[in-house]
């Protein structure tokens, strides 16, 4: 009787968390400029970036279909045109991230770029039965310029086979800094690490993108969703002053870390439940 009842508590807490979830990734959130020439323009639960130039703008994710009119609305409220969003990248192919390539591009005749591993899996991400569009495959250290803007794609695979990290320099107070926007380290719920016949080396992806990422130059932390690098505290903090909170390589480290013990404990146990 004891375990039935921690089992359905479990249950039910990770139904809460779900919906709680859920409901952040369609709650909007003001939009700010972090640092330099980018900005935040995504929900409470999902991120997403413009990087404004002189000859248009680029946007990083698109969220679900149904987020597109939240990003846009933020992109407004900041000053800038939506319609001026001249490359769409994205952070990994999944549906939080990327399902609305289709609405964005219909929007604004952005250039949809993608990693090459993950076209597969975009191309079977078709809402409302629209092809997905892909305008440009990218390939690890390929370089996206626009205006003077230069952003280099990381394969940092594992979360998805094409899950990519970006990485970029802004000029802010007379300093340059190095920006990275992580795609995403995480091992959910359900992954196969080992024995995954769809998949095959996705434990050793996962090992290989821990050391690309800790190696990266990283002054300013940025990822696919705010909870990666605190985005929520950081906000509050800018909002009264002082140093920008969002200048963080300790706390880019940090996660890493975290996260790479979370990998290796989860790898430890399935490996411990497949003997």
């Amino acid at each position: 009787m004891l375990l039935r009842s921690v089992t359905l508590s479990l249950v039910c807490c990770a139904g809460f968390l779900s919906a709680q979830a859920n409901r952040d990734w369609d709650e909007p959130f003001p939009p700010y400029k972090i640092i330099g020439n980018i900005y935040y323009v995504g929900t409470k639960g999902l991120a997403n970036f413009l990087i404004t130039t002189p000859e248009g703008n680029i946007l990083v994710n698109s969220d679900f279909e149904r987020n597109v009119p939240t990003i846009r609305a933020a992109v407004e409220k900041l000053g800038f045109r939506f319609s001026d969003t001249k490359i769409l990248l994205g952070s990994h192919a999944h549906g939080d991230h990327m399902e609305g390539d289709a609405m964005v591009k219909e929007l604004t005749g952005a250039r949809v770029m993608a990693m090459a591993e993950d076209v597969p899996a975009l191309e079977k991400m078709r809402p409302g039965g629209k092809p997905h569009p892909i305008d440009k495959v990218l390939h690890d250290g390929d370089t996206v310029a626009l205006g003077g803007t230069t952003l280099t794609a990381h394969l940092t695979p594992g979360h998805t086979k094409g899950c990519t990290t970006w990485t970029t320099k802004v000029q802010d107070g007379g300093k340059t800094y190095d920006v990275v926007i992580v795609g995403s380290v995480n091992v959910n719920p359900g992954f196969i690490l080992v024995g995954n016949k769809d998949y095959p080396q996705i434990a050793d992806d996962y090992a290989r993108t821990f050391k690309i990422l800790q190696a990266l130059p990283a002054d300013v932390f940025l990822g696919a969703h705010g909870n990666y690098y605190n985005m929520e505290a950081k906000y509050a903090r800018m909002k009264s002053g002082g140093a920008n909170p969002f200048i963080d390589p300790a706390g880019y480290h940090a996660y890493l870390t975290e996260r790479q013990h979370a990998y290796e404990t989860e790898l430890a146990r399935q490996k411990a439940a497949a003997h």
